[in-house]
């Protein structure tokens, strides 16, 4: 059997105990609290970790491309929210997947989009499942929830014989938050939001079976889920340096780490060198108010302890520059964990995970990759 020392670095290593723990935590605080999980699956990008983590082989299930898409609908996925907003030169990929009876549902928050899916829909003589998008928080995209346009773009879309499934938000702006009282009181802003579109476009007229939010965050500290029908999260089967510094986690319970080596040390022997730079650790920092603390990740032993004090301080694209209050003098050829600051930002430098199970390596598991 390979031994961690034979692995080339840097590369991708999962912890199978911690990996189930996360789930684990998430879907039995949302099955408290009678509301379902549709697991955002651009974080794992692999069938395996999918099952395990979604209510049934078949979905439900959230997807930021549609590479994902195409990937989890051939492993047997059939109920997909593609929860970015819909570009127009993605339409066939859509209409192909639903073709193949993957009910697949798609985003938008403008008449622009509206009209162009609309008439896209008309030539291909197709019906297509749409979510309108509800700016909860000012984060990003998204329609206010009390907008006039909600109740014209749903019209426009009804008219134009397309579905209009519900609404969807996400608290973005929770990754903003130091503090778990205010990321709480965003949980329940996020669903106050989602509610108040799905009342309004009810009360107009459209029956709005789906009422949809999520964020990592959001799905830990909030208590409320009255009239959302499902949660989206992602991040939380790894967890990551962001997830703790918001007090989601311990670092300890991160499930991903890159392992490396050490190829030298700086010429005043007060830093290390590796060869674990940005392509394998990204250049993401993570919260501005954690970056002196972490650093572009955290340091571990070869067995995965912290060593104290250590973190990424520097990043050249296959160089990392490690450093600390009282660096150690390793040698080279040692062997180092990097716990990751961004772990879908980390995940998506590699094509594969190295699966651990009591330390040990038990398999290899692929990662989707593209859009």
């Amino acid at each position: 059997m390979t031994t961690l020392a034979a692995l080339t670095t840097p590369c991708l290593l999962l912890e199978d105990e911690k990996l189930q723990a996360n789930m684990d935590r998430l879907a039995r605080r949302l099955h408290e609290r009678g509301v379902s999980l549709r697991p955002h699956l651009k974080t794992c990008k692999n069938r395996e970790i999918a099952r395990r983590c979604m209510e049934s082989p078949t979905g439900p299930a959230t997807v930021s491309t549609l590479a994902e898409a195409e990937y989890f609908a051939a492993g047997g996925v059939r109920d997909i929210c593609y929860a970015v907003g819909i570009a127009p030169n993605k339409l066939e990929r859509v209409a192909g997947l639903r073709r193949r009876g993957i009910d697949l549902s798609v985003v938008l928050d403008n008449e622009e989009s509206a009209r162009l899916l609309v008439d896209f829909a008309r030539q291909r003589d197709c019906r297509l499942a749409v979510l309108l998008e509800i700016d909860c928080d000012g984060h990003r995209a998204g329609l206010r929830p009390d907008d006039p346009r909600l109740t014209a773009i749903a019209a426009l879309l009804r008219d134009g014989g397309q579905e209009v499934r519900g609404v969807l938000t996400h608290a973005g702006s929770a990754y903003d938050l130091p503090g778990t009282e205010a990321i709480t009181a965003l949980a329940a802003q996020e669903c106050a939001a989602a509610t108040t579109a799905a009342r309004l476009l009810r009360e107009a007229g459209f029956p709005c079976p789906v009422v949809s939010v999520g964020s990592t965050p959001t799905a830990f500290f909030g208590e409320d889920f009255s009239g959302i029908t499902e949660v989206r999260a992602g991040v939380y089967v790894f967890q990551d340096l962001v997830m703790a510094g918001l007090g989601v986690c311990r670092p300890e319970d991160l499930a991903l780490s890159v392992l490396t080596t050490v190829i030298g040390r700086q010429g005043d022997g007060r830093a290390l060198i590796v060869d674990a730079g940005w392509m394998a650790l990204s250049r993401d920092t993570g919260l501005p108010w954690k970056r002196d603390a972490f650093g572009y990740g955290l340091v571990c032993d070869e067995a995965g302890q912290l060593i104290p004090g250590l973190r990424v301080t520097e990043t050249n694209q296959e160089h990392g520059i490690v450093s600390g209050p009282s660096c150690p003098a390793l040698p080279a050829g040692t062997r180092l964990r990097i716990l990751p600051v961004h772990a879908c930002a980390t995940a998506a430098c590699f094509d594969s995970y190295i699966l651990l199970q009591d330390g040990r390596i038990s398999g290899r598991l692929e990662r989707c990759r593209g859009w």
